[in-house]
């Protein structure tokens, strides 16, 4: 029987490449970000355009959406923001409240909205990130993000016990992200602007495509750790 698989943020990048690969081994696969892929429209993908940075809009027409949808196999929290990498104390509150709200908020409303109706869902995977545990300078409203994602992941998994959850960390992956990071003056306040540089188009900074067919093969490994966990896939 065909897997039945939610990715947010199929637009690009990772996310574009895990509802890739899920297409083509056959699974049904719901996917939301705030532009269409045309391209996996066209191979099956079941799309809708969402705004996670609009928690009042974005629920309801989430729980339109899904209404129906007897279960879902696999979930992957994928989209995020990372904003600019700055010291804190030149970052905005206004940009660390959107951050929030895309890495940790929209993730609260969209896995509340998920398990309504008690619908089964066996598996969830934040994409989380070292960042989360690093606290490397310039990577303020980021790490605070995704570390807190850590914990809303590892709180979620206490109170829904038929689920499966994980903080997985994917690598470096070769994604607009990546892009941005890498073409940034070289600076000695945040040292791993260098790592990135050095490993961008060599394997150790593989594309979407090929880190989402890495991260789906774990997957099953990854319910063989405590619920709730943070895991890295360069340590697994």
């Amino acid at each position: 029987m065909a897997e039945t698989i939610f990715i947010t943020g199929v637009s690009c990048g990772l996310g574009h490449g895990l509802a890739k690969v899920y297409l083509e081994q056959g699974a049904t696969v719901y996917g939301c970000s705030r532009r269409a892929p045309e391209e996996l429209i066209a191979q099956g993908l079941l799309f809708q355009k969402i705004d996670l940075a609009d928690a009042e809009r974005g629920q309801p027409e989430l729980a339109k959406w899904l209404s129906g949808v007897p279960q879902f196999d696999t979930v992957i929290l994928n989209a995020a923001k990372l904003g600019e990498i700055r010291d804190m104390q030149a970052t905005p509150l206004s940009d660390l409240r959107e951050t929030m709200e895309i890495n940790v908020w929209a993730n609260k409303w969209l896995l509340d909205t998920l398990f309504a109706e008690e619908r089964p869902v066996q598996q969830v995977v934040a994409i989380s990130s070292g960042a989360s545990l690093s606290g490397s300078r310039g990577w303020n409203g980021y790490s605070l993000s995704k570390g807190a994602l850590n914990m809303l992941i590892q709180l979620y998994a206490g109170e829904q016990p038929q689920t499966h959850f994980t903080s997985l960390a994917p690598g470096l992956v070769d994604t607009a992200m990546q892009d941005y990071l890498t073409t940034l003056p070289a600076d000695e306040r945040f040292k791993p602007l260098a790592i990135l540089k050095a490993a961008k188009g060599t394997e150790q900074m593989p594309d979407g495509e090929s880190c989402a067919r890495r991260l789906i093969g774990a997957f099953s490994e990854l319910r063989q750790r405590a619920s709730g966990s943070y895991a890295d896939i360069r340590k697994l």
